[in-house]
């Protein structure tokens, strides 16, 4: 029973939802199963110990796939519209997919406008709620309706080899503040870059930098963000970002 918890749980990071598990009387799809059976015949070997599973795993091929959190305030300096087009732009021809909130206004739309004008592939994961409220964008490459925000945001997260942040409201900053959890408990290793778009993320930097010197944090968890001032610079940024251990807990649990 042991070992069918722990493939619960794999099955669970996979985000391949209540699929029927090896071993138990139920058969799981052609997918599924050809991304559980090598790593459930480990469990049951017991050489499997970590119960994170990097997200790679369950990616179908070798696109690179980058979450970007933004807004969809239409209000904001028309800057902050054009450094989302163009980072859409940049990633899309960079070779990225984009995975992102799935609005049509604002920030969002002018990301996903930006990445489609170089026929870039770009998913939108938006719950219920938003498609009654007509939110989403009616030409990206993929729309995923979700139940709810928290579903949202694991999709978006878990699908993804990187994180991009741009200048947006507390929706944003939840999503990049979650992100940023994650990794230092070691449960998210890849990039996180924020785009600081007209010096919008300075006060947060600070906060960031506060939180170090007060030993909330220590000096090894400020190398989990990395920081640009253009969208020009994000890809190269996720490139040479350091890589961040699996083992970060262990030193979490001393800030």
């Amino acid at each position: 029973m042991r070992a069918h918890a722990r493939v619960a749980k794999l099955a669970d990071a996979l985000d391949l939802g209540s699929c029927t598990l090896i071993g138990v009387g139920v058969r799981l799809p052609p997918l599924a199963f050809s991304v559980l059976r090598p790593l459930v015949d480990k469990i049951h070997e017991g050489s499997l110990h970590s119960k994170r599973v990097n997200m790679d795993t369950a990616i179908k091929n070798e696109e690179r796939v980058v979450c970007v959190y933004c807004a969809s305030s239409q209000a904001c300096d028309p800057a902050y519209h054009a450094a989302a087009f163009r980072l859409g732009e940049l990633l899309a021809g960079g070779g990225c997919s984009i995975i992102y909130g799935g609005g049509a206004i604002g920030s969002m739309g002018a990301l996903a406008n930006g990445a489609l004008s170089q026929q870039g592939r770009v998913i939108g994961v938006i719950p219920d709620f938003m498609v009654e409220l007509e939110w989403e964008h009616p030409g990206i490459t993929e729309l995923r309706r979700v139940e709810d925000m928290r579903t949202r945001k694991h999709l978006m997260l878990s699908q993804s080899h990187a994180v991009v942040a741009l200048p947006g409201g507390t929706g944003t900053l939840e999503e990049l503040f979650e992100a940023i959890t994650l990794k230092k408990l070691g449960l998210y290793l890849h990039p996180i870059v924020l785009v600081n778009t007209r010096g919008f993320f300075d006060p947060l930097i600070q906060l960031l930098s506060s939180m170090i010197a007060e030993r909330f944090m220590g000096e090894q968890h400020e190398s989990m963000w990395q920081v640009v001032e253009q969208p020009e610079d994000a890809l190269p940024a996720i490139s040479s970002a350091p890589d961040w251990p699996a083992n970060a807990i262990k030193f979490a649990a001393q800030h």
